[in-house]
C-alpha cells in the first residue's frame, strides 16, 4: 500500500512530496517536486501515477528473485528443482552480470551464499531501482528522489529548473537516528545514486572473505556513491567483504566517493567523501 508524506518546501508553487510502499523487505520511498498541474507542474496525481509503476517493476522482481517466495523462480533453483541453464533468460542474464562483478571485485562481490545457493539479492534491488529511474524518465518525470532502504538514485534537482542537488544522509552504523555527514547527489556532481551496505542493521549477512568471523578492524558499515545505483550498490558491499585492500582497489580503479566505518567507530575516507 503506497503512503504519501509531506517534505519540506521545493520552489516557488512547489512542494517536495513522497509516497512509500514496502517490498523486497524494505521501504521504498519516491519523493518528487509536486504543484499545480494547470501551471504545467506535477501534481499528486502524477507523484501517485509514477509510484505505482516504480512498484510493479519492483514487485515483478520480487516475483522472480525472492528467495523468501516459495514460488518464485529463485526458490525453485534454490531447492534443486531447476538448473540454471534452464532458468529464465531474465535470472541467466542476472547471474552472468553477478559472476562478471564477481570477477571485476576478485570474489569479494559473490551471489553464491557460503551454502551454495544461488542469492542474487545484492544485485536486484539495485536493478529495480536503475530500471525505476529509467522508468521514471520515459514518463516525463526529470525531477524525482528514489530511495529503497537508503539506497538512493536521483535525477534533476528537488528544486526544477536549477543546479541545486538532492541531499543524502548517512547514519551512524551505532544509532540509527542519528545522521553521521550527508553527501550532495547530482546538480554539479557526477554522482546521482548512493548505496550504504554492512552488518549494522541486519546483523552479518555478507560473505565476507576468508574465514572465521570479522576481525577487529573490519567495516561495519560502507557507503559509496558513484554515477549508477548498481555499481555504488556493489561496490559497497564488495568493500564490506574485501576490507581495506578492496576499498583501496576500488578507490583506485572506479569513480566513485567512499566513507566506511568500522566497529570502534574509527572511519576512512576518499577525498570527496569527508565527513563534516
Amino acid at each position: 500500500m503506497q503512503r504519501t508524506s509531506d517534505s519540506l518546501r521545493a520552489t516557488a508553487g512547489t512542494s517536495l512530496k513522497a509516497r512509500t510502499f514496502e517490498c523486497m523487505g524494505t521501504v521504498i520511498g519516491l519523493t518528487m517536486p509536486v504543484g499545480d498541474p494547470a501551471e504545467g507542474q506535477p501534481g499528486l496525481d502524477e507523484l501517485a501515477a509514477a509510484t505505482a509503476v516504480v512498484e510493479r517493476l519492483f514487485r515483478d522482481l520480487d516475483e522472480t528473485f525472492s528467495l523468501y517466495r516459495p514460488d518464485s523462480e529463485a526458490s525453485s533453483l534454490a531447492r534443486g528443482e531447476l538448473t540454471l541453464p534452464h532458468a529464465s533468460a531474465q535470472m541467466r542474464e542476472a547471474y552472468a552480470e553477478a559472476h562478471e562483478w564477481r570477477l571485476r571485485t576478485e570474489g569479494a562481490f559473490t551471489s553464491e551464499r557460503p551454502d551454495g545457493v544461488l542469492d542474487l539479492s545484492g544485485l536486484i534491488k539495485g536493478h529495480a531501482i536503475r530500471e525505476a529511474g529509467t522508468s521514471l524518465l520515459a514518463l516525463g518525470r526529470r525531477d524525482w528522489c528514489l530511495n529503497a532502504g537508503g539506497d538512493v538514485l536521483v535525477s534533476g534537482s528537488p528544486r526544477p529548473g536549477s543546479a541545486e542537488p538532492w541531499k543524502a544522509g548517512v547514519v551512524d552504523p551505532a544509532d540509527r537516528k542519528t545522521l553521521i555527514t550527508g553527501y550532495a547527489l547530482g546538480g554539479n556532481n557526477p554522482h546521482h545514486a548512493l548505496a550504504t551496505s554492512g552488518s549494522a542493521e541486519r546483523g552479518e549477512h555478507i560473505w565476507r572473505v576468508g574465514s572465521g568471523p570479522p576481525d577487529a578492524g573490519a567495516f561495519v558499515q560502507v557507503t559509496v556513491a558513484a554515477a549508477d545505483i548498481v555499481t555504488a550498490d556493489v561496490l559497497a558491499t564488495a568493500i564490506v567483504a574485501g576490507g581495506t585492500r578492496m576499498l583501496d582497489q576500488v578507490a583506485d580503479q572506479w569513480d566513485v566517493a567512499v566513507l566506511a566505518i568500522r566497529a570502534d567507530r574509527s572511519m576512512l575516507a576518499t577525498p570527496a567523501f569527508r565527513p563534516g
